[in-house]
């Protein structure tokens, strides 16, 4: 059997915390949701939705809403917070851009979120990839709004300018933690080199949106969480999005506390305070969660504030 995690197995145990009440994902077995799930397993396609284990999957995937992962289901990084498995990846599917925009013609969507593992071992990160999959996505799927989630391209130089270069309508990439527990949870990342990544989409491409989201209850104060959001402000970022960390495993990033529904509602003021376009902030806000409603949102938005 393949271990998910290697290099977490000599990890101490941290006993997973009982979940409070309002952390409860709907479960939604309908016929919308067996459709996603017929199209995404016949053609033999990753989700985060299911690689991340992801809490609103039932009700996403009802909606027609799939969070599709290209370059494969094995990440280069290994994440503390993160669920989706570690290792040495396998080559790139060449016919993965054609499969992708064929699933988003089936489920005909409106709005689809395309994100990826991080892939150190590829020369620019997978950039060229994403480039191809956004742009055969938008030539079977002219009316539908593409979103993409990337990794953070470190020590790739200008390849993420490819990705751009495809003219995605949301350009999102997570900051995910305060600067002083990346070491810890996201330790194959650099915080500036994440903020860095945010403030040059907005300088390539004047018109995408650019979207980042904070997880909370891994250890952070009040203070940084306000820090972060000043620096997300700083470079140009349009919309936030924070939710609650919810602990894989036991051999994952301990989990500090849960935050109160009213928690989430007072970061949410706080950050709409600050000028966001677009602020998300629940307890099961996850950076794709509700992705094509806020899509909408985001571009009357900014039609509004001209």
């Amino acid at each position: 059997m393949t271990i998910r995690h290697p290099e977490k197995v000599n990890k101490p145990i941290n006993p997973i915390k009982k979940k409070p009440s309002w952390i409860r994902s709907k479960l939604i077995n309908s016929k919308e949701f067996f459709l996603t799930k017929t199209v995404v397993n016949s053609n033999n396609l990753v989700t985060v939705c299911q690689e991340a284990n992801c809490p609103n999957i039932t009700e996403c995937w009802s909606k027609r809403h799939a969070t599709f992962m290209i370059m494969g289901d094995t990440c280069t990084r290994a994440c503390a917070f993160c669920d989706v498995k570690t290792g040495k990846p396998g080559k790139l599917d060449p016919l993965e851009p054609i499969k992708i925009s064929e699933a988003v013609k089936k489920l005909n969507l409106k709005h689809v979120v395309i994100t990826s593992v991080d892939r150190d071992d590829l020369d620019d990160g997978g950039s060229n990839h994403f480039y191809e999959v956004i742009n055969q996505t938008r030539k079977q799927n002219p009316n539908t709004s593409i979103e993409v989630l990337t990794p953070d391209f470190l020590r790739k130089g200008d390849a993420y300018k490819k990705v751009l270069d495809a003219n995605p309508d949301v350009f999102n990439h997570n900051i995910e933690t305060v600067p002083r527990l990346y070491l810890k949870v996201r330790p194959g990342s650099r915080y500036f080199s994440s903020l860095e990544l945010l403030k040059n989409a907005k300088s390539v491409n004047k018109k995408v949106f650019t979207k980042s989201g904070l997880m909370v209850g891994l250890g952070e104060k009040k203070e940084e969480i306000i820090q972060v959001m000043d620096d997300l402000k700083a470079a140009n970022v349009d919309f936030l999005t924070i939710g609650q960390y919810l602990q894989p495993s036991v051999k994952h990033h301990p989990l500090d506390r849960y935050y109160h529904p009213n928690e989430f509602k007072e970061l949410e003021t706080i950050a709409k305070s600050k000028g966001f376009l677009l602020v998300s902030s629940t307890p099961l806000t996850r950076s794709s969660y509700h992705a094509d409603e806020d899509f909408a949102k985001l571009q009357q938005n900014r039609i509004n504030n001209h």
